[in-house]
Order: C-alpha cells, then structure tokens, then sequence
C-alpha cells in the first residue's frame, strides 16, 4: 500500500509512520493485494485536539473517514477503524456482485452453442382396464363425477352389453358414444 502524509500544525514522525503502517497492515487481506493509496492528513486543530484523515484510493472506489480526539494515536486509530468499516462493505458489495449468478431465463433463451433437441414421440401408456361389470349410461355419470377420469368406457346394461364410452362435454353436458 502506498501511503502520502501531510502534516497540518504537527511534524509527521517516523512513529506515526509506523503507527499507520501497523494499523493498516492488519487489513491486508481486505485488499487482495490490489494496488491501494492512502493520504493521511494529520492536523492539531486547537491545543488538545488532534485531527486525523484518511482518503484511500482503492478500485475505483474513494472512502474517506476522520475523527477528532485529544490524542493523535487514539485519533488515528479511530480514523482506521471507520476506514476498515467502509472498505469491508466496499469489499463485501464486490463479492456479492461477482458471485450473483445469471438468471436461468437469460442462460435459456440465449445459448452459447444450440443443441438440437430431439421431440420424442408421444407414448403409449397402457391404463387399468376399469370396472366390467355392465352399467347404465346414468351409473356411468356418477362413476365419471367421482373418478379423475375424464372419460369411462364401460359396458352398456341397456344396449345388450355393448361398449360405450361416457365423456364431459366443454358445454357442460355429456357426451355417450357406441360404436
């Protein structure tokens, strides 16, 4: 990390240096070693108040941060800590919008390479044969209300036996055909 100093009313010493330096060397992982620049402006305001600043140029990003105490180091480490605030969430908004995933909607209707699908042909699924026992076209109804169905075959008591098949028309009547 490359660090610039001013000092306002203060002469910047080789210990606030490194009192700096040690505070931002335990955000080092926070960086991932990309290129970061801190200005730290020290100033002495009115006897008693020292005033710290920090303006830290890192990815695009500006964060800036600055507390007042009546001692520089406290000052500094106040300021730090603010810092470590912002450049977590700075980091952390990073991370979430590198890791947010493509919606499957997108992925579907543009693919990188088209596949083509091959429409299988529908079918045949063999069902359960029902009841054989013969019933009128009025026990049939009952039967088609109660069942899932949406149709019965069956055989026809009134018609000698015959196949019949009992369907719900759209109208809202039924529909009985023999063949």
């Amino acid at each position: 990390m490359k660090f610039e100093f001013t000092g306002r009313h203060i002469d910047v010493t080789p210990a606030l240096k490194a009192h700096v330096d040690e505070h931002f060397s335990r955000l080092g992982e926070l960086f991932d070693g990309k290129p970061a620049s801190a200005h730290v402006i020290m100033e002495v305001e009115k006897p008693g108040f020292h005033r710290s600043e920090i303006v830290l140029t890192w990815r695009g990003e500006t964060i800036t941060a600055s507390s007042t105490d009546n001692d520089m180091y406290l000052s500094l480490n106040q300021t730090i800590d603010k810092l470590e605030k912002q450049a977590r969430k700075v980091h952390d908004k990073l991370i979430d919008r590198s890791h947010r995933g493509t919606k499957t909607s997108v992925v579907v209707a543009e693919p990188a390479d088209r596949v083509d699908f091959v429409a299988s042909a529908p079918r045949i699924i063999d069902m359960d044969r029902g009841d054989a026992k013969p019933m009128t076209p009025d026990e049939a109804v009952i039967e088609l209300e109660s069942g899932s169905q949406a149709f019965v075959a069956f055989r026809d008591a009134s018609d000698n036996n015959g196949a019949a098949v009992l369907f719900k028309r759209a109208d809202g009547n039924y529909g009985l055909i023999h063949p």
